[in-house]
């Protein structure tokens, strides 16, 4: 569950989002921001999984990695940028997202487009908010 400073709005005058996110969170107060940079799928070592569900699964716990590093945790994140590199990865991001985000429902991107680095089948960027 969020903070109580950060609310979600769902107009029903909007078409409601499938997915799990939210259309808008509204930060009413808060004492810090944190921007996190692209996270790739690699793990600490370097090295890049397999497939696009372990490098996704990777991605999350490196998001989570630095959210912990601030003393935060995924229901302080507010918006969430995720990059995939092919369409057809989009229900698999998905189910994976939720999973890492359990009931938590941060406002949400998702676009195609290139990596930096050919091997990496995704990156994420975010936003948290205390």
């Amino acid at each position: 569950m969020a903070p109580a400073h950060i609310v979600s709005h769902n107009p029903a005058t909007v078409h409601p989002p499938a997915g799990g996110y939210c259309m808008g969170l509204e930060l009413k107060q808060h004492r810090r921001l944190l921007f996190i940079s692209g996270q790739v799928p690699e793990r600490p070592d370097g090295t890049v999984p397999e497939g696009f569900e372990a490098q996704c699964e990777q991605a999350w716990r490196n998001v989570k990695e630095v959210l912990a590093s601030a003393g935060l945790g995924v229901e302080h994140l507010v918006k969430v940028n995720t990059f995939l590199t092919d369409r057809a990865q989009l229900v698999t991001n998905r189910t994976i997202r939720r999973a890492a985000l359990g009931d938590h429902q941060p406002a949400l991107t998702v676009i195609v487009a290139e990596t930096v680095n050919g091997k990496w089948l995704l990156e994420i960027e975010a936003i948290a908010a205390e």
